[in-house]
């Protein structure tokens, strides 16, 4: 058995993940601290297929092994990503970390993932055969560090809406300004033309088993004059105050739940002009 593959292309690697059950590894800044590893690392950080960012007339289109470092020096990668890639860990972790590993490691406290599910990003998978596969990015999930990529795919590339990106909020509660894991983690987009609420996102991490995403309570001020979304206000706190179900850990779920909604009614009130 082999120890490592380190193709330089991207059927190099389909090719490899073929022949044996294989750990796909970029920057490594999450698996290295893992006690152990069951089988051989891929490593994908010598194949400049995964570290583009291109767009088309829709979507930003990620490469799964660009770092944190190539995000922040790349002028297509929007602001709101930049921000929260800004705020992970230090200056040697961006050097190596990427998006395509934030993405896969599955954890809700994910600084990269919040700002891909705030977007509605997709993922794009290709197996071992070259077969697609693009799902929307909460269904890639299945659990705290579940996905449902096969152990023959690798995520090659993730896909983020433009249309949306330009008026945002990201904040990230921790328990020092550097150097933190979320404690709690917050995106919000939102978009207003002709004085009626054309879009509205928001995200949690650090807060349920994956990222806290519920379309269904943004949808509600959709469409709204701007009177009208600030008379909903209210409404839609109190459903998202239903709806946000914080785990019991070393952070008490309480003072979790109450930081989400003080940080939801701010960004609620700074852009509807309340």
């Amino acid at each position: 058995m082999v120890n490592a593959y380190a193709p330089t292309n991207l059927q190099g690697a389909l090719d490899a993940l073929s022949s044996e059950r294989l750990i796909p590894y970029a920057g490594g800044t999450d698996l290295m601290v893992k006690e152990r590893h069951a089988a051989p690392f891929l490593f994908l950080n010598r194949i400049e297929e995964l570290r583009r960012l291109t767009e088309d007339a829709e979507h930003l289109r990620i490469g799964a092994a660009l770092t944190y470092r190539e995000l922040l020096r790349h002028p297509l990668a929007p602001p709101i990503l930049k921000e929260a890639v800004s705020s992970i860990a230090a200056p040697a972790v961006r050097n190596t970390g990427t998006l395509g590993g934030n993405v896969a490691n599955a954890s809700p406290k994910g600084d990269g993932a919040l700002v891909c599910f705030v977007a509605d990003s997709l993922v794009r998978l290709v197996g071992a055969g070259g077969a697609e596969r693009v799902l929307p990015i909460a269904e890639f999930y299945e659990g705290r560090g579940r996905t449902v990529l096969r152990p023959d795919e690798l995520l090659v590339e993730i896909l983020m809406p433009k249309r949306w990106l330009a008026g945002y909020r990201y904040c990230k509660v921790g328990a020092r300004k550097a150097l933190a894991i979320s404690r709690v983690s917050f995106a919000g987009l939102y978009a207003a033309e002709d004085g009626v609420v054309a879009h509205v996102a928001m995200a949690f991490g650090a807060v349920e088993d994956v990222v806290v995403r519920r379309p269904e309570l943004d949808r509600l001020l959709v469409g709204r004059t701007l009177d009208e979304a600030r008379a909903l206000k209210e409404e839609v706190l109190a459903a998202w105050d239903k709806a946000l179900v914080p785990l019991k850990g070393r952070v008490p779920a309480e003072y979790r739940k109450r930081v989400c909604l003080n940080l939801a009614r701010d960004f609620l009130e700074g852009s509807l002009g309340t």
